[in-house]
């Protein structure tokens, strides 16, 4: 196996590998979970293994999650279909920096992600390192949000464009989690900024300490938060990967971030990914 490190601070492509090899050898496994820790994301080409090993590989990383919006392959279940076309192109739960189902309790550790069907031009994903960006924050800034919760919304997002019965149903499900703003690598002890599209406020932010009269101290739990979440848009802490049939992207969702580019109209780009149970952030 080759190990091509692509940025600085993030990426890693894997070639001379089959993934479907490390379903079954453990040293080949423990060898690409020791460089995802290392390089947060890992993106292999020419990967032809069927639905059932694309699962059984996933699964070694631990069990594995259906979305309650997206809709899953009926016979592999924890494989998400995300089939877009001309008729997805409202559809805006890609292109925005985020972290996989932050919305949960305990969101997704990682996920392995194949493009089986990909646009000849456009539809490139970026990934974001969130730890390099925490390491890079003012040392104010740092003090100012250890202490700082903030809570993560699927009603907010996935919600937003259904009829408010719906909404609400959703809600219920699946209510608002609350995670810290900083969360510490459960596998690396690395502190990771962890706030993205998903998070719609702090929730302990309006203390005495912050506020006057009322209204938030400048510069503001709102500009405070768009200013953390702006750090994933740093081309510094980022790694862009062009999609082409059969490629694959893994990643720790745990410390990173994501957008998918929707910019390949008319084509299609049809990607499938194991979502892989994670812990609660702490």
């Amino acid at each position: 196996m080759r190990v091509e490190t692509l940025t600085p601070t993030i990426g890693a492509e894997l070639s001379g590998v089959d993934l479907a090899d490390a379903v079954h050898d453990d040293g080949l496994f423990a060898e690409i979970r020791s460089l995802l820790l290392a390089h947060k994301v890992l993106f292999l080409r020419d990967q032809h293994f069927t639905r059932e090993e694309h699962v059984a590989f996933a699964r070694r990383f631990g069990p594995l999650e259906d979305h309650p919006v997206v809709g899953s392959d009926p016979d592999h279940p924890g494989l998400v279909r995300i089939y877009k076309g001309p008729d997805s192109r409202q559809e805006q739960y890609e292109n925005a920096w985020h972290c996989d189902t932050t919305w949960r309790e305990c969101p997704q550790m990682g996920a392995v992600l194949r493009c089986v069907e990909g646009p000849q031009v456009g539809g490139d994903m970026m990934w974001a390192n969130m730890g390099e960006a925490y390491r890079r924050l003012p040392e104010h800034v740092k003090a100012q949000i250890a202490p700082l919760r903030a809570r993560h919304s699927i009603e907010a997002s996935f919600g937003a464009a259904m009829p408010m019965d719906k909404r609400l149903a959703l809600h219920a499900q699946f209510p608002d989690a609350e995670h810290p703003v900083v969360r510490t690598h459960p596998e690396t002890g690395e502190k990771v900024l962890f706030v993205n599209a998903f998070t719609t406020h702090f929730t302990n932010f309006h203390t005495p300490d912050n506020v006057r009269f009322g209204l938030d101290h400048a510069p503001g739990a709102g500009l405070l938060l768009q200013y953390l979440m702006s750090q994933a848009s740093v081309p510094e802490y980022q790694v862009r990967f062009r999609w082409k049939t059969n490629s694959v992207a893994i990643w720790d969702n745990r410390c990173t971030q994501h957008y998918a580019a929707q910019d390949f109209w008319p084509a299609v780009r049809k990607l499938e990914r194991a979502g892989i149970v994670g812990d609660r952030p702490s």
